[in-house]
């Protein structure tokens, strides 16, 4: 679509703006308000630099730019991004992993709502959301079956902890977590796991 001239005259090499690899990869993306606010604020120092240079800014209509309105190349962002990973005390991930967490989060959020994900990851098949996120719809079918138990199933549910009967030397904590178990399914499940990894250890 376009490319870049060379800002020294030493080099062969230029950056050049390509259209996406597919038609689908044209298409209408929903942000976040806050991302809204956050890319107004950019094109107003965007204008102020524009301003400040004059002529030294080149303005080739881009959303993010170097100060001196040049594109940003990919070393540059992954280089920042390290920086911003290492000061948050992030676990090491290239910059294409935003993809996957974006995709992760929002099937997370929509409780697995995969038609609207796809038109946000522009993925060209279902499939390939469900064979790469699995795992997160699975969560959320479990969450489905505790949510199942409550509504159906509360008042002749099987309760193994029913027949404990609290202490009765005062003992109030015990009695407040066999409480706390009979009530939250996900607690048992939390517990009971952990005393089978403890078991495995010893």
């Amino acid at each position: 679509m376009f490319i870049f001239p060379t800002l020294m005259s030493n080099t062969h090499t230029n950056l050049v703006l390509k259209k996406p690899k597919t038609e689908s990869s044209i298409r209408k993306v929903w942000i976040p308000k806050t991302v809204a606010y956050i890319l107004r604020e950019w094109k107003q120092i965007q204008d102020q630099y524009k301003e400040y240079l004059g002529q030294d800014f080149y303005d080739y209509n881009l959303v993010l730019t170097l100060p001196n309105g040049r594109p940003v190349e990919n070393r540059i962002m992954e280089k920042e991004f390290s920086k911003l990973r290492e000061k948050a005390g992030l676990p090491y991930v290239v910059f294409h992993s935003l993809r996957h967490s974006s995709t992760t989060y929002k099937l997370k959020l929509n409780h697995g709502d995969l038609k609207a994900t796809q038109g946000d990851t522009g993925h060209s098949q279902i499939d390939m959301i469900t064979d790469v996120y699995a795992h997160i719809l699975d969560e959320d079918r479990k969450v489905n079956a505790q949510k199942f138990e409550a509504t159906f199933y509360a008042k002749n549910s099987v309760n193994p902890l029913k027949d404990v009967t609290p202490p009765e030397d005062g003992n109030s904590d015990l009695a407040n977590l066999i409480s706390a178990l009979e009530q939250s399914p996900e607690l048992v499940a939390v517990l009971t796991k952990a005393l089978k990894q403890n078991a495995i250890s010893s």
